[in-house]
């Protein structure tokens, strides 16, 4: 793949019987930062062969520089780059794969307004489990400390936005794999809850050779 400012250009293109069968496909994947948002967006894109960017190439650096001293951004700091993602992922002929945190239900409607009918494919897992991958991280601009705020801020998906809710424990080509499938059938899961630090039940769809419709395998306590 080539990489040029945060975008990827897979090398190979969608065959014509693949266009002809399907809408310009746009999907998000969402998550907060260490999720591997932007490792499955990239994957997902290449297998789909359609563009990709990633979010953080279209943060002003004024927002970088707030999020590298740990401040919180706030809504008017986050619209106009949600209007330069949509705009880019609107811009699309083919369609295209975004990966951005769009924690909050009026973030992915902000880039709705941009792409109707976006898809969403949701990487989850436990605070404990993200806290340390981020902390393995090297040279990003998101520190470990404002993790818990990602946390206080994310709101799951709601049952109209269909989303895809994968479990962050699974390798990304599995994960890739599975939600390549998911699009390409056009079809959405049933939406789940979450993991919460009160100990609501967690449901996540879980990748395997033995469920490769991604059917929901198990309800945990947390």
């Amino acid at each position: 793949m080539q990489r040029n400012a945060g975008l990827v250009h897979p090398r190979r293109l969608a065959s014509p019987g693949q266009a002809a069968r399907m809408t310009p496909p746009r999907l998000l994947v969402m998550g907060v930062s260490g999720s591997g948002k932007s490792t499955l967006g990239a994957l997902l894109a290449e297998r789909l062969a359609l563009p990709f960017a990633d979010a953080d190439a279209f943060h002003p650096p004024a927002n970088i520089a707030k999020m590298s001293a740990g401040i919180a951004l706030t809504d008017a700091d986050r619209w106009p780059w949600l209007d330069a993602l949509g705009a880019w992922l609107a811009a699309q002929p083919g369609g295209g794969v975004i990966g951005c945190s769009a924690l909050r239900r009026a973030y992915r409607d902000r880039l709705r307004a941009h792409a109707p009918g976006l898809r969403v494919v949701h990487p989850h897992g436990a605070l404990p489990v993200i806290a340390a991958r981020q902390a393995a991280r090297a040279g990003h601009f998101m520190p470990p400390s404002l993790m818990a705020s990602q946390y206080a801020t994310l709101e799951p998906c709601d049952p109209d936005e269909g989303a895809l809710v994968l479990d962050v424990a699974q390798p990304p080509e599995a994960l890739a794999a599975h939600a390549a499938a998911w699009a390409r059938a056009g079809h959405a899961v049933t939406p789940v809850p979450y993991a919460s630090e009160s100990g609501e039940a967690q449901i996540v769809v879980a990748v395997s050779p033995n469920n490769p419709d991604g059917r929901v395998l198990a309800a945990e306590r947390v």
